[in-house]
């Protein structure tokens, strides 16, 4: 098994790739193909694909931001069960933000993600593919020490038609096990950094950025 960068729309492996997202993730989560060529060549998004052979089994996108010291999974597909696919996916891109955090002088504070909460949303079958059921990934994530933010979460769709999607938590890995809470304008500058991309927010993701406000903190609770 091989961990390969894509940083291209013309790779062979992206169209493979993007083909697996369609088949897996509902159409509001999949970026359309031709929007993903400066996603790609911006060299802050790091899109790696599980390759064995020809095949493309399994994926992950994440980026990380230097001036913060943390990083944001954007998703991760596995594509075929048996082959500990997650578990070569979460270490391959441990190691190589750990690298990056080093290069930048300091050790890497956390991660985010968004996970879906099947206890509120039970229709996503995310291509029949049983290990990427939301209730299985949901409690693999609390394994690898992801906590959920306290606050009510929507984000924009990827589709760019102004809807907004719910059903989901963010969520934040510490690499401090200890770490309670994050700063609240961390947590706001992050997301309007992230979805900067969107031009069309939907209203409700807005006025979540506005009922977050100068609180101080958000607590970090259980997943």
């Amino acid at each position: 098994m091989d961990y390969i960068r894509i940083t291209s729309i013309d790779d062979p492996n992206f169209r493979k790739l993007h083909n697996l997202m369609g088949e897996i993730f509902p159409p509001e989560e999949v970026l359309a193909y031709e929007l993903w060529k400066e996603p790609l060549e911006d060299p802050s998004i790091r899109v790696f694909v599980a390759v064995d052979g020809d095949k493309v089994l399994g994926a992950t996108e994440y980026r990380y931001y230097p001036d913060w010291n943390i990083a944001m999974t954007d998703f991760t597909i596995i594509g075929k069960p048996g082959l500990s696919l997650g578990r070569f996916l979460a270490q391959n891109r441990l190691k190589d933000l750990q690298q990056l955090a080093n290069k930048n002088g300091k050790e890497l504070h956390g991660m985010f993600a968004e996970i879906y909460d099947p206890y509120r949303v039970e229709h996503h079958e995310f291509g029949g593919v049983k290990v990427m059921d939301p209730y299985v990934r949901r409690e693999v994530l609390s394994h690898l020490g992801y906590k959920r933010l306290d606050f009510s979460y929507v984000h924009p769709s990827w589709e760019n038609n102004g809807e907004a999607v719910t059903g989901l938590d963010l969520c934040f890995m510490p690499l401090d096990d200890e770490l309670k809470s994050l700063p609240t304008n961390l947590v706001k500058d992050f997301l309007t950094t992230y979805y900067s991309i969107l031009s069309n927010k939907p209203k409700e993701w807005l006025e979540m950025i506005d009922r977050l406000g100068d609180k101080g903190e958000v607590t970090l609770l259980p997943l």
